[in-house]
């Protein structure tokens, strides 16, 4: 071996060294002094602004597919009441094979058919319409459910009005929920939970931990060292990321043992795009630590960046689409959206490479934007 290729794979060992180092001190931290959580006077403001303003209880603009099987007048005009509907953003298609594209899709989240046989059933009053309603959100199901009742019911009437005569119960509504058939609102909680979790490990206990070191001056000893800023990253970032790998087990287990919500989708597909959020929220943890180097502020900050948009912007607790347009176009810049959407999808869809494919690599880019910007900041700050 020449001397050059000793003296590099010298380097190389010491490298890692050095690294193991870092990690187990890090480690060592962790288990010995778990860190606080400080909550600052600017939490409550951005509560009482992001609830006031920024969300709604109310289910409005539900994309539905009308699955217009029948041409009849009748079953048109039915069709227009959902269309007209401020409740539903409504999409006729031809047929039940393109409502369930949509479905699966994540285009709509509840099919209305209206069956080739309606005009007729309608004259013989055993008619009825078929809601199919997406069971992610078992609350949100329950209201479009009734809107669609509420719907049919209207249509009822303006014909009662126009003077038709119409059997004593000409339609009937028969609903039932995909993905979430005994409509359980754990179905729902469980893959949100998951995501605040990783939140707080990643982002919030990471920024806590950083930002106390500047202020103890631990840094500062690094200094003086041989150890790099990709070292420092990594020892600050593995044990975290494990402990982020270790929550998402958990809540997966319990979440399937004991609240008995399936995970149709695959286990590895859902590691790897937990691990591209858990390397976002690290990355969000130690920029802003490494931006503020103060406890109280990157505690404020991590949490108005990471853990409230997590669980109020996100899709998590309520829809978005009932939000006012600016709100929902600033969810677009927040990855929890698009964790909480492949979430949902995995565990109760299954593989629908047409939602995974898309959330995955824009969570994917943010990963990597964010960990090379933690890289930029750290490398700025021990220049």
């Amino acid at each position: 071996m020449t001397e050059a290729a000793t003296r590099t794979d010298a380097r190389r060992r010491n490298k890692v060294r050095r690294i193991g180092a870092l990690i187990r001190k890090e480690s060592y931290q962790v288990i010995r002094d778990p860190s606080s959580i400080a909550i600052g006077i600017v939490m409550p403001v951005i509560l009482v602004l992001l609830f006031g303003y920024g969300l709604s209880l109310d289910v409005k603009n539900v994309p539905v597919a009308i699955a217009l099987e029948d041409s009849s007048p009748g079953a048109r005009a039915l069709a227009a009441g959902f269309e007209l509907s401020p409740y539903f953003n409504a999409h006729l298609v031809r047929s039940m094979r393109e409502a369930e594209a949509m479905m699966r899709a994540g285009k709509a989240d509840g099919i209305v058919r209206i069956r080739p046989d309606f005009s007729r059933q309608v004259a013989l009053g055993n008619a009825d319409v078929q809601v199919i309603v997406h069971g992610t959100d078992a609350n949100t199901a329950r209201i479009v459910q009734g809107y669609a009742q509420g719907a049919v019911a209207q249509w009822m009437a303006r014909r009662t009005a126009a003077g038709e005569v119409l059997p004593a119960s000409p339609i009937t509504v028969q609903s039932r929920l995909w993905f979430n058939a005994a409509n359980d609102s754990h179905y729902f909680l469980v893959p949100g939970l998951i995501v605040l979790v990783m939140t707080l490990i990643g982002a919030f206990m990471t920024a806590m931990v950083v930002a106390r070191e500047w202020e103890r001056g631990t840094f500062e000893a690094l200094f003086v060292t041989p150890v790099h800023a990709d070292e420092i990253l990594l020892g600050k970032t593995v044990p975290y990321f494990v402990m982020g790998l270790i929550g998402l087990a958990l809540c997966v287990l319990g979440g399937v043992f004991l609240f008995h919500v399936p995970l149709r989708g695959s286990i590895w597909i859902l590691v790897l795009v937990s691990t591209f959020y858990l390397l976002i929220a690290l990355g969000i943890g130690l920029v802003v630590s490494s931006v503020t180097k103060s406890q109280l502020v990157a505690s404020q900050l991590a949490l108005l960046l990471t853990f409230l948009p997590a669980m109020m912007l996100s899709g998590f607790l309520f829809d978005l689409r009932s939000m006012p347009t600016a709100i929902q176009v600033i969810t677009y810049i927040l990855p929890a959206r698009y964790y909480v959407a492949l979430l949902q999808t995995l565990f109760l869809a299954g593989d629908i490479w047409t939602v995974i494919l898309p959330n995955a690599a824009v969570l994917a880019v943010m990963a990597a934007g964010l960990m090379l910007l933690a890289r930029v900041t750290t490398r700025k700050t021990l220049a």
